[in-house]
């Protein structure tokens, strides 16, 4: 259920960010005023906020298809310890997302970022983890296993993160991916053996 709970909140507070600009200033990610002035809570609250909605719902149906894959094996894995573990993944992924931009930005007043798409990015790399080969579907159609799609995701990020013309803070999505991807290992290192298991059971 914490899946449903976290689309909820974030809906709710989009919504109200929708309507409310001086919302939506004061909780989007500004790394200048998080440094200089101290509002650590920006480096949460901006990923409750999103820039419209087809931002809000692309990020929220992700985090509904895959938090729930999650919530699953998380319970297999780490019994009563799930939830725990499965908001430490969340808000992992949203401090981690920003861990660069946070450096890069410090002094700069004009940069702002909203959105769940690092921890998402978390969410969905986890859960490519314990499943390396099942579907995804891209663009909700094209069906590919989730490992090539995640080493497309990142090349794909990082090339347009080089030209940085399109306003997506592509760093984000890749260290959010790349923390959801390790921190199972770091709860329980030997499931990266069950994963190169995984990873290899298909040859």
């Amino acid at each position: 259920m914490i899946t449903y709970l976290l689309i909820g909140v974030t809906a709710l507070i989009s919504y109200l960010a929708f309507q409310n600009s001086v919302l939506k200033n004061k909780l989007q990610f500004n790394a200048a005023k998080i440094i200089q002035e101290k509002d650590y809570y920006r480096l949460v609250s901006h990923a409750f906020i999103h820039a419209n909605w087809s931002h809000l719902m692309v990020n929220m149906f992700v985090l509904y298809f895959f938090g729930r894959n999650i919530e699953a094996y998380f319970g297999y894995y780490f019994g009563n310890k799930a939830i725990v573990y499965f908001l430490l993944l969340y808000f992992g992924g949203i401090l981690a997302s920003n861990l660069w931009s946070l450096i890069k930005h410090q002094n700069n007043y004009y940069y702002n970022a909203v959105g769940a798409s690092g921890a998402v990015s978390a969410v969905l790399f986890a859960a490519i983890f314990f499943n390396p080969w099942e579907k995804l579907y891209l663009f909700a159609v094209i069906p590919i296993p989730g490992i090539l799609f995640a080493l497309g995701y990142l090349f794909y990020s990082y090339q347009k993160g080089k030209k940085g013309n399109d306003n997506v803070a592509h760093d984000a999505h890749i260290l959010g991916a790349v923390f959801g991807f390790i921190f199972p290992i770091l709860l329980k290192p030997n499931l990266f053996g069950e994963f190169i298991d995984k990873l290899f059971a298909i040859i």
